[in-house]
């Protein structure tokens, strides 16, 4: 049977496009001779993840992404179908764990298995992320950005001290220029006086010498006064005065104790009563004698006698004629 040429190409396209077909899926990694199971993840973000993108078991490719789709009705997260070579039994547990797949980029699925029964095919996985090299490495340059900006503005702080520094130093040295030349002029005006003051002071100095010379035998009548005092036995002196102060304070504890005369005196009430009351008798005839003189001394000069008041009870005392 002889084909005609519009046969022969219809056939040559349908085979190539069946060779593109198998060589496309060949390329992604794609087993097609053999059949596989299709399992689901959901993901909140996936950070990347494309179709045909490796599923790893413990490092070895056992799958890829086959499709991805946008479930807008549920918060917009992310359902990822899994294709899994049917070899490779999924127990109930098993996550998806969503990962960088090296230091050019790239994200892969790592299968944790569990330890359940055996899922289905069209059963949902768990889905899990791990962060990544770009997260960690975020992570540790976050402190090191804060440490480099806390660092930043310390120097700007020091940089205006510094500036602040230079302008106070400015103006210290500018005072300081200002105040050599106020000092330049002020000893140019007054180097008369300076010169006098000079020549005052060396005659003071040659004053100061002839009077330490006329001092030295002043000093030394000096040092035989201190001499003359050593010699006047101040030890003994303060011993005497030590023994005479020890004599006066047993004296004043015999007064104390009531012994001797001055010390009946201090202590005996009996002895200060009697001589108490003998005083009042005393000031009372006293101050009789005073008022009625003639009741004590009788004196007449022609031999007659003056008779006086009547006797007073007081009238004790010997008449004299």
């Amino acid at each position: 049977m002889k084909l005609s040429r519009e046969a022969k190409v219809g056939i040559m396209a349908l085979f190539a496009i069946v060779m593109l077909y198998f060589g496309f899926h060949i390329l992604k990694g794609s087993d097609v001779f053999s059949r596989t199971y299709k399992y689901y993840v959901v993901y909140d973000n996936i950070d990347g993840l494309t179709a045909s993108n490796p599923v790893l078991l413990n490092g070895l490719n056992v799958g890829r992404v086959q499709e991805i789709r946008l479930l807008q009705n549920q918060g917009n997260r992310l359902l990822v179908a899994l294709d899994v070579q049917k070899g490779i039994v999924i127990p109930t547990g098993t996550a998806a764990v969503l990962a960088d797949g090296g230091l050019l980029g790239g994200k892969v699925i790592h299968l944790a298995m569990g330890t359940g029964a055996a899922m289905l095919d069209g059963d949902t996985l768990l889905g899990k992320k791990e962060s990544g090299i770009t997260a960690v490495l975020q992570e540790k340059a976050l402190p090191l950005v804060a440490h480099a900006d806390s660092l930043i503005k310390n120097l700007d702080q020091v940089v205006a001290g510094f500036q602040e520094t230079g302008l106070i130093l400015n103006q210290v040295l500018k005072n300081y220029n200002q105040t050599g030349t106020s000092l330049q002029g002020l000893l140019s005006e007054n180097r008369g006086n300076l010169v006098a003051l000079t020549t005052n002071l060396n005659k003071l100095s040659t004053s100061l010498v002839e009077t330490e010379k006329e001092l030295k035998p002043l000093l030394a009548k000096t040092g035989t006064l201190a001499d003359s005092l050593s010699a006047l036995r101040l030890g003994e002196t303060m011993q005497n005065a030590n023994r005479t102060i020890t004599e006066l304070h047993t004296l004043l504890a015999s007064v104390e104790a009531g012994k001797g005369t001055a010390g009946k005196l201090v202590k005996d009430e009996t002895l200060y009563n009697n001589i108490d009351r003998t005083i009042v008798s005393m000031n009372k005839l006293l101050t009789n004698l005073r008022e009625h003189p003639k009741r004590y001394i009788n004196i007449s000069v022609f031999g007659k006698k003056d008779k006086g008041p009547a006797e007073s009870p007081l009238d004790t005392a010997t008449k004299i004629n």
